[in-house]
């Protein structure tokens, strides 16, 4: 009997990487919206559901899941805080993810937004936009190869960052708790206040851990920053003080934030708002073109796309061939 898959939060143009990657050949439901409370019948007749980010897997919606049968509940991500493990397991549904997928999606990204602050295009593109083209002195910048980059968190994509500022001869810095061999061959590793007090780029590839490293980046470590130097999180919303850096920018202490990453993502992304109820991302929008924020596309590559289907399919494979995975999420 065919396997069925529900799969949530599918846009349009990765449709086909669903379909073509489908080696297994599982009957597919590929669902364009996020899994909610309102949509949860669409789940009903399949046996497994694979999720993404801010799709809703609270504990009535896995009950509901429950009721219908259905056993697997994967997410084709990384994090699994949308899913609520207790409840999961006391309703004896497995949960799996992907743990990791091409590095160079959100190391790009970030290299990428580092820069763009950095040299000012996104103030240099403003202006233009607005009819004035005049040089600014704003708009004056260092050269790459003179740059001091400093990488947070030293895994896959922190490194893979660190090799792309390196490549074009800039000095990467990098603080991690964890070093691991593959950091240790590129990266100089320095304490955390002298990385920041060093770096014209800061950019933050650690997990949040939540009751733990909450709010890590505040207002003493922003304080230790050059007033030019940019602040560049594509990791998770939670690890960064937003209002200690909306201060910072406003009192000219900090030249540039960037961000892949939100508060409350689920309220917003996928969504054209009309009214943003968060004062503090009001303030970041606000303060563009110093401010810049892009709607956590980190993993939005074809790279990457490939890399999370394929996991993801190999998961339900290892679970219903040997009756589990090397990717389970245990409580």
């Amino acid at each position: 009997m065919t396997f069925k898959i529900a799969a949530y939060g599918v846009r349009e143009n990765e449709i086909d990487y669903f379909k073509n990657l489908n080696k297994y050949n599982y009957e597919l439901k590929l669902i364009p919206e996020l899994l909610t409370h309102e949509n949860i019948d669409t789940a009903q007749g399949m046996d497994a559901v694979l999720l993404r980010a801010n799709c809703v897997a609270d504990a009535d919606n896995l009950n509901q899941l429950k009721d219908w049968g259905i056993k697997y509940v994967f997410t084709r991500t990384v994090g699994y805080n949308h899913i609520d493990l207790t409840a999961a397991h006391a309703n004896n549904q497995v949960v799996a993810r992907v743990p990791s997928y091409s590095p160079h999606a959100v190391a790009d990204l970030a290299f990428s937004l580092g820069l763009t602050l950095q040299r000012h295009i996104s103030l240099a593109t403003y202006n233009s936009q607005q009819k004035d083209f005049q040089v600014k002195t704003e708009e004056f910048s260092q050269e790459i190869h003179d740059l001091t980059v400093g990488i947070i968190g030293t895994g896959r994509i922190g490194v893979t960052e660190t090799q792309n500022y390196q490549a074009l001869g800039a000095q990467v810095l990098g603080y991690d708790v964890f070093q691991s061999d593959a950091a240790k061959e590129v990266v100089e590793f320095v304490d955390q206040e002298e990385l920041f007090q060093q770096a014209d780029i800061v950019s933050l590839h650690v997990p949040y851990f939540p009751g733990k490293n909450d709010r890590f980046v505040n207002a003493e470590l922003i304080s230790l920053m050059k007033p030019t130097a940019v602040l560049i999180n594509t990791a998770r919303a939670e690890i960064v003080d937003v209002k200690a850096v909306i201060q910072a920018l406003q009192n000219q202490k900090l030249g540039g934030f960037a961000t892949d990453v939100i508060d409350n993502e689920k309220d917003y992304l996928g969504k054209k708002i009309n009214q943003i109820n968060d004062p503090n991302l009001q303030a970041l929008i606000d303060l563009y073109p110093r401010a810049i924020i892009t709607p956590h596309i980190g993993s939005y590559t074809k790279e990457a796309l490939r890399d999370m289907i394929t996991i993801s399919y190999d998961n339900f494979n290892d679970v219903l061939t040997t009756g589990t995975t090397k990717n389970l999420v245990e409580e």
